[in-house]
């Protein structure tokens, strides 16, 4: 049970433990109270009912002790909180976002991974940032688990202790792939943490690959494909330049997927909903992406061929 994945297992797990047994304790000692009184007055013995008036000993005893024990718990809850909420200085920072239905993690430098490198031993800060809509930062091995709101700069911080690979998962739930939110954190000697993020790429910025780069940024590939396939939203591939059958006011049209219509789906989504789909997928992205962002997304949608 007391694992050494990071430092945070063993007040967790304590705390764990100590509400288990008490919970087991009253589980088990009501429970035989109860066969106690089935058995001793069970009603073929004929045993008379009798009117017992208060006792207040016993109700000082049911009110006091539960109180002792529910402080008792929350003293050892709050001392494991306590220090997740309190990072060193010197704790390394990665900027960690999430989105539909991804993590990725920024290291200093400008450099990106979809999976989280950390070093033995060292203590580490994830800043955590939402693009959509609320995800959870849950690491079950570190015994960590943080809430990721859009609009809310939130973090949690670790010491890894043990070398190895470990899953993190999204604890809220986020959207029909929500299952399939999950990383692996690898946990490295330092030597080979430095050796790998020094050959870490600086996340591309090349026109190219500049609107695909917004769109991942963004999880906008998160509900629609690049290949065609229908998913969350229509697809992307194709779209450029086709007719598209929406609906705008309870009246079905085609509209030519142009600029215009493309930014205004970006802003007003639920403008022209395409026929197929629902109203109230998707937020607005008016004050996450500017037009110079958009006309790279429009650049990069004309290389994407016809569906």
């Amino acid at each position: 049970m007391f694992s050494n994945a990071s430092n945070f297992v063993y007040g967790v797990d304590k705390v764990f433990l100590i509400i288990l047994a008490i919970s087991f304790f009253f589980m088990i000692a009501i429970t035989a109270v109860m066969i106690y009184f089935v058995i001793k007055y069970n009603r073929k013995k004929n045993i008379p009912a009798v009117q017992l008036k208060d006792n207040m000993n016993l109700e000082i005893a049911w009110t006091v002790i539960p109180l002792l024990l529910t402080l008792l718990m929350f003293y050892y809850g709050y001392a494991a909180y306590l220090p997740m909420r309190q990072p060193p200085k010197n704790a390394m920072v990665i900027a960690t976002t999430a989105k539909m239905w991804k993590w990725s993690f920024k290291y200093e430098g400008d450099k990106q991974s979809d999976t989280l490198y950390v070093p033995l031993n060292k203590p580490v800060k994830l800043t955590l940032t939402s693009l959509d809509v609320i995800h959870g930062m849950f690491i079950p091995a570190f015994r960590i688990k943080q809430d990721v709101v859009p609009g809310r700069p939130n973090f949690v911080w670790f010491i890894p202790q043990q070398t190895g690979e470990f899953n993190i998962m999204c604890s809220a739930y986020c959207g029909v792939l929500h299952s399939s939110m999950l990383a692996i954190i690898k946990v490295v000697p330092e030597n080979d943490f430095n050796t790998w993020l020094a050959a870490l790429s600086i996340t591309s910025t090349a026109p190219l690959n500049a609107g695909l780069d917004i769109l991942q940024k963004n999880g906008c590939v998160a509900c629609h494909s690049l290949d065609g396939t229908k998913i969350v939203g229509p697809t992307l591939k194709g779209l450029y330049g086709s007719e598209v059958d929406v609906t705008t006011d309870g009246k079905q049209h085609k509209v030519k997927a142009d600029n215009e219509y493309i930014k205004t789906s970006i802003n007003d989504p639920d403008k022209d909903i395409v026929v197929g789909f629902s109203k109230g997928l998707m937020k607005s992205y008016k004050s996450l992406l500017k037009d110079e962002d958009i006309k790279k997304i429009n650049d990069y949608l004309k290389t994407l061929g016809a569906k």
